[in-house]
């Protein structure tokens, strides 16, 4: 089995003020999270999270300790992970008990559990499992989400290009877990902007991870203080790490989905500093 990683060290406002566009893609973006047969992680210093990606195509694939990140003699020792398959049908077996996750399912797994192995249904259409993990102090069950029993939210206007569904999956009053909150939207109806109007949460990093997004298509991430804004032109499977003081937003040259997860000081949805699209800089 093979596997992976990379570190990620936070940066300040002041930092990417002065930073070129191989800096900024270096220091937030995760540009390759899918390997065939690999496991791949980035650990960012960004409340300690870490964002992986499980492509089992030929072999079964175990998830590791990571030593050298988590000085941990196995990955959930200290952790808890969200899980959501943007592949084929495939299963992840839990210390023993397996679960099947079709496309964009959900597994929450908490401290504690040993053994976690990822199958795909299909080599030729194999799953593909993004995850994101935080720091947890207590141990929570594990928690299978599908997809099809989620009523979304429902937000934005198609008048103003944000007309978007929303899966809220691992948050509190659905799924018990420590810190992290995650989930997923999809734009619709030709809709093409993400979280506008813009935020930030000083008191939560998030990630979001792009999917969906049609073969020589891109997506325009912005990111930065509300006055100091940067951009990054990401692609379909791609990740990126925005910072507490960041704002996190974007629009696509076509309609595409991403997943959104948090960690923090809490674990309020709508905790969130509003801003005024007309006062970006």
């Amino acid at each position: 089995m093979s596997h992976s990683f990379r570190y990620q060290t936070s940066r300040s406002a002041e930092e990417v003020k002065k930073m070129d566009t191989a800096q900024l893609r270096n220091a937030f973006l995760v540009e390759k999270v899918f390997e065939k047969d690999t496991i791949t992680a980035t650990y960012s210093m960004q409340d300690r999270f870490i964002v992986l990606g499980v492509k089992p195509v030929q072999e079964k694939l175990s998830l590791p300790a990571f030593y050298e990140l988590t000085k941990a003699d196995y990955f959930l020792e200290r952790r808890e992970v969200g899980i959501i398959n943007v592949g084929g049908k495939g299963t992840v077996t839990v210390d023993g008990e397996s679960y099947q996750l079709d496309n964009k399912d959900c597994l929450y797994i908490g401290k504690g559990k040993q053994s976690v192995v990822f199958a795909s249904a299909d080599a030729q259409a194999p799953a593909l499992f993004y995850i994101n993990s935080a720091l947890a102090a207590a141990a929570y069950p594990t928690t299978h989400i599908r997809k099809a029993d989620i009523t979304p939210l429902t937000l934005g206007d198609a008048l103003t290009s944000n007309y978007r569904n929303i899966y809220q999956y691992i948050l509190p009053g659905r799924v018990q877990s420590c810190q992290l909150v995650m989930g997923f939207t999809e734009l619709l109806n030709g809709s093409v902007w993400n979280s506008i109007p813009p935020h930030t949460h000083l008191r939560r990093n998030e990630v979001y991870f792009y999917f969906d997004v049609p073969e020589e298509q891109v997506v325009l991430h912005l990111m930065g203080e509300p006055t100091e804004t940067r951009h990054l032109f990401m692609h379909n499977h791609q990740a990126v790490v925005s910072p507490e003081w960041s704002i996190h937003a974007g629009a696509g040259t076509a309609s595409y989905s991403f997943i959104w997860g948090m960690a923090g000081e809490n674990q309020d949805y709508t905790d969130m500093d509003k801003l005024e699209v007309k006062n970006l800089r």
